[in-house]
Order: C-alpha cells, then sequence, then structure tokens
C-alpha cells in the first residue's frame, strides 16, 4: 500500500502551520513548527514571494491532504464523491474525510494521531456494528456503532491514549460513552464541527479547472 514515508514535520513546515501529525510531540517545544517554523529546504529563509491563485489553491489541497493522512488519487476520488452529494461540494468533501474510520478512531481518542490509529485500525482492534473493521478508509455513516474488541480493551496502548486523552472534546456527531468505549454516529459531519482552518472552497476552485 502506497503512504509518505518521508519526515512528517516538513510536512507542517511546509504548510506553514501544525498539522498534528506527530500526537504528544506537537503540543511540546520539540515541534518542528516551534523551534523553526520556515518552510523546509535551502530557500526556507528566504522572503516569501506572493503566492498566485493557482499557488494559494494548491496549498489548501495539500494541507487538508497531509492533515487527514490522504495520497492524491484517494483525495480526487473523495472530491468526485463529495460533487455528487447533495449539498455543498467543499463540506461534503470535509464530511467524507471526517467520516473515515481512521480518523474517527483518532477523535473518539482512541490515538494519539491519525497514523497511529491507522495502524490500530489495520490491526483490527475497533469494531462497527460488532464487526471487526481493519480497513482505514471505511467511511462510517449515522446509525453506526464504533467500539473497541473485547480483546484490544486491556492493550496498554489503547489504555494509556485513552486516559492522555480524557479532556479531548469529541465532536457533536459522535455520542460517546467513556464508560463502555463505544460511540454511535449520530449524525453526518457539519462544517461548524470540523475545527481545523480549512477553505475547502480553494480546494473546490482548484478541482474546478
Amino acid at each position: 500500500m502506497a503512504r509518505y514515508t518521508g519526515a512528517v514535520c516538513r510536512l507542517c513546515r511546509r504548510e506553514g502551520q501544525k498539522l498534528f501529525l506527530k500526537g504528544d510531540r506537537c503540543y511540546t517545544g520539540k515541534c518542528a513548527m516551534e523551534r523553526r517554523p520556515v518552510p523546509p529546504g535551502a530557500h526556507g529563509t528566504a522572503r516569501n514571494r506572493k503566492q498566485s491563485e493557482y499557488g494559494m489553491q494548491l496549498r489548501e489541497k495539500q494541507k487538508a491532504r497531509r492533515y487527514y493522512g490522504v495520497l492524491e488519487s484517494q483525495f480526487h476520488k473523495y472530491y468526485e464523491m463529495a460533487m455528487n452529494r447533495k449539498g455543498v461540494t467543499g463540506e461534503n468533501l470535509l464530511a467524507i474525510l471526517e467520516s473515515r474510520m481512521d480518523n474517527v478512531a483518532y477523535r473518539l481518542g482512541y490515538a494519539m494521531s491519525r497514523a497511529e490509529a491507522r495502524q490500530l485500525v489495520r490491526h483490527g482492534h475497533f469494531t462497527v456494528n460488532g464487526k471487526k473493521v481493519n480497513i482505514p478508509s471505511y467511511l462510517v455513516r449515522p446509525g453506526d456503532v464504533i467500539g473497541v474488541k473485547t480483546q484490544s480493551r486491556d492493550l496498554d496502548k489503547i489504555k494509556s491514549c485513552v486516559e492522555a486523552n480524557a479532556s479531548r472534546v469529541v465532536p457533536k456527531w459522535l455520542d460517546y460513552d467513556k464508560n463502555t468505549l463505544e460511540a454511535k454516529v449520530v449524525s453526518t459531519p457539519a462544517r461548524e464541527d470540523i475545527d481545523f482552518p480549512i477553505e475547502e472552497h480553494l480546494i473546490v476552485e482548484l478541482y474546478s479547472k
């Protein structure tokens, strides 16, 4: 399976903001954006030139793609899905990305980063409606119940993440029970539920060309 294997801190520096790709490290002084908040490369410290319209659209698309950990071909597939749904295309796109199983596991505090959540999903630690799901790109729907497998609830990794993320705010579209480690999808993710600053209209403009 194709995936990005380079240094993830370079991605945050390239986009000029934290994408929270390394879990706990992103909240400490060790974060690359705290130590050297300039684009990577020999010309990173040079004076920024004015971005073109295309450049702004491209950066927004790359930022969203990297934030959710999705490769180009799959991101474009999600855009086509969003375009064929009723409603605003940009908001539909973000709702689809939020509905990915790896993002849901991260939002519920089962992992410290989306990359870590992807690994846990692939290893089959989670269920949807009582059935094991090991596909990170699986899209949850309203009415689905997400849980941790009984055999996986005592794993040190999951227990430590749940404890560390006890104060994390769970989106309103997920009804989470911390005692049973189960969550029900009560609605489709709404635009106001997505707290990351993404100007989705720029992505739509890019793909509309």
